[in-house]
């Protein structure tokens, strides 16, 4: 029963109440530790047409070995989840930022390079990610930075698919370390 609870029935991949407070205990760690986790919001592309094409049955053969090539892709003290229908959350844990979009890629042609099997027969698909580097975003809360690497998904969604995009934080006027300056006074 424990494991129903916490796992998608369909992948056995963590549900997204789990991996999200999985991802909320990652970040609070990362945090403490100064290190950086790195989100991706996956999604398989034209996944519609795929049930349309091959039939539901299909579409959750491929659901699975998506799930599966995930899990091969990452280490094994980094998360993946279903995070509804089609979309999947990874968190790379301690993720050193200069090697985050290799990782991505990686994951990226695990899932395209080869047709997944399926009970129609092999089924080409690829996927887009948006990827999110906790570093650079500062303290927010889960909720923001799942909304935040949203953005970087429905860019590669926008791009053409099958690729992978980097969520980059807005600059603001000024630094979150520097205080604001003091307004200049003119003599008369």
């Amino acid at each position: 029963m424990r494991f129903q609870a916490t796992h998608d029935i369909l992948t056995t991949l963590w549900n997204r109440g789990v991996i999200v407070n999985l991802l909320g205990r990652e970040l609070a760690r990362s945090r403490r530790e100064r290190v950086s986790t790195s989100i991706l919001m996956c999604d398989l592309d034209h996944f519609k047409s795929v049930n349309d094409n091959y039939g539901h049955l299909a579409g959750d053969d491929i659901l699975k070995e998506t799930a599966k090539r995930l899990l091969a892709s990452v280490r094994s003290y980094d998360f993946v989840g279903r995070y509804g229908g089609e979309e999947f959350l990874v968190v790379l844990n301690n993720c050193n930022p200069a090697y985050a979009f290799a990782r991505a890629e990686e994951i990226r042609k695990g899932i395209a390079q080869r047709p997944m099997p399926s009970s129609s027969g092999p089924v080409s698909i690829t996927m887009s990610l948006g990827l999110l580097l906790s570093q650079e975003w500062g303290c927010r809360p889960v909720e923001d930075l799942l909304q935040e690497a949203d953005a970087p998904l429905y860019a590669a969604k926008a791009a053409g698919r099958n690729c992978v995009k980097v969520a980059s934080p807005k600059v603001s006027s000024f630094d979150s370390n520097s205080q604001a300056l003091e307004p200049v006074r003119l003599g008369r």
